[in-house]
Parts: C-alpha cells; sequence; structure tokens
C-alpha cells in the first residue's frame, strides 16, 4: 500500500514511549502507520513484540525505526512482524542496498529463514517459495532517512536503490547538519528538500518527512511529500501537561490557614 505524490497523504505518527497502550490507541484513531522508534526511543527491542501485538486487527501499518544499518536487527523485527522498516543516516547507495538485501530472502538477499516467526503464524501462513519474494501486499516497507548534506548530494543513487521505498526526510538531523558544517553547505534546507522530492518523484519512490507543526503541513505537501508523520507520543503528552501545568499556575493559591 502506497501513495503517488498526486495522491492522498499517508499519515502516520512517532511512537518513542515504548508502550502497548498508546501503539493500540493510535490503531483504534485510524492512523496509516505508526513508527516503533529503536534509534531514539525509551524503549528497548523487548518492548517491541507487545507493541506490534497491541496493532494486530487494526489498519495500521506498524514500521520499525532501527539504530542504524544492522541487518541483524532488521531481520530480527520483519521475523517479529514489523510492516516495514525505517533506517536512520543512510548517505549512499551502497548503505541503502545493505538495507534491502537485509529484508529479502536468497537470492534477493541475506535474510534468514525461519517459517516459525510470528510474522508467519508460528507457521501457520504460507512462507514464500524459494527463490521469490513474499506476496506485494505482505512485502515489507524500506523507508531510509535522508539526514545529512552527504545524504543529500547521494539522494539520486540511494533513489534508484531497487528495494527502497521512501525516502523519508529527518528534519531535525538534516538542519542541524547544515548549521554545522556551513563551509560545504552550498544549499538551503529548503533546497534540500526540493533534491529529495525530486530524486523520489524521479525514481517513482515516495517521500515523507516528520511534522512537528500543522501550519508546515500544506507547504510540505504541496512540495510532494506524501508519506507524513504527525508528531509524537512524547510531545503529545508534553504539550498535554503544560496545558495543565498552565492552569495549576493559574489558579489562585488558598489563603493561608484557609
Amino acid at each position: 500500500m502506497t501513495t503517488s505524490k498526486h495522491g492522498a497523504p499517508f499519515i502516520g505518527t512517532w511512537l518513542s514511549i515504548g508502550s502497548p497502550v498508546i501503539a493500540e490507541l493510535a490503531g483504534d484513531f485510524g492512523f496509516h502507520w505508526v513508527l516503533i522508534d529503536l534509534e531514539h526511543g525509551c524503549a528497548t527491542e523487548a518492548a517491541v513484540p507487545d507493541q506490534l501485538r497491541a496493532l494486530r486487527g487494526s489498519r495500521t501499518i506498524p514500521i520499525v525505526r532501527v539504530g542504524g544499518v544492522f541487518p541483524d536487527q532488521i531481520g530480527r523485527l520483519l521475523d517479529w512482524g514489523a510492516g516495514g522498516i525505517m533506517v536512520p543516516h543512510v548517505e549512499t547507495a551502497e548503505q541503502a542496498a545493505v538495507c534491502v538485501q537485509a529484508m529479502r530472502y536468497p537470492p534477493h538477499g541475506h535474510r534468514g529463514v525461519s517459517r516459525s516467526v510470528r510474522t508467519y503464524g508460528y507457521g501457520r501462513k504460507p512462507f514464500p517459495e524459494a527463490g521469490s519474494e513474499a506476496p506485494s501486499t505482505s512485502t515489507p516497507f524500506l523507508i531510509v532517512q535522508i539526514e545529512t548534506l552527504n545524504a543529500v548530494e547521494q539522494v539520486s543513487a540511494i533513489a534508484e536503490v531497487d528495494g527502497v521505498d521512501v525516502l523519508f526526510v529527518g528534519p531535525a538531523d538534516l538542519q542541524f547538519d547544515l548549521k554545522s558544517r556551513p563551509h560545504r553547505a552550498e544549499i538551503d534546507y529548503e533546497q534540500c528538500l526540493q533534491q529529495v522530492r525530486l530524486a523520489a518523484e524521479k525514481a517513482g519512490k515516495n517521500s515523507g518527512i516528520l511534522v512537528r507543526e500543522p501550519g508546515d503541513l500544506e507547504m510540505l505537501m504541496s512540495l510532494g511529500f506524501r508519506w507524513i508523520a504527525m508528531d509524537s507520543d512524547i510531545a503529545l503528552l508534553r504539550a498535554g501537561y503544560q496545558r495543565l501545568s498552565g492552569l495549576m499556575q493559574s489558579l489562585s493559591p488558598l489563603e493561608e490557614g484557609s
């Protein structure tokens, strides 16, 4: 299930806390996808299976972000039932190809074979025939993050890698990287966004981005970004607690002795 650059947005949200309750709630609200974060999230791999189970029965696709180009972790999360993998800080086509290899079975990749893992119903669901890929309806997504100037410079080659589905901008990392090397940054952040979007479009892939401010959504969609992540569980809780804190501070303190 993908969207074209002219189609409706594919809206997700970030899950950093590691709670199956929050994952279930997000699924109940109908997000197209959620991102379970193992790079900057609060929980370890051990918290992932229960979040995947909490989403079972919903239409929400669980995407798991790994900590880097880690083939063993990618294979394990797919075995557990992740609907896709997001890989941060992909800077070359070679790195993207390693990720593809980790997600595919021989002869198309190096993913280890087990018919008894959760994604195949612990042995109850059909396993792909040798030499072929899984049916397209169950093929997991590969989302690579473009987060540095180096990645932007190589984005066309990354986009051309067969098996890469989405080029996803990490806005905080990319803007930080650009500011940290002004002697090299001949293009600004907005121009980087354009290069990512154009590379994805040329390769027939989707482009995506994390959106913190709702006011930015229309502009980013007008650029052609369709895989959109709206905010995170931590940020939404923080905003809620800030509102409560403001309410508490507005209340008049009780008079002494009352």
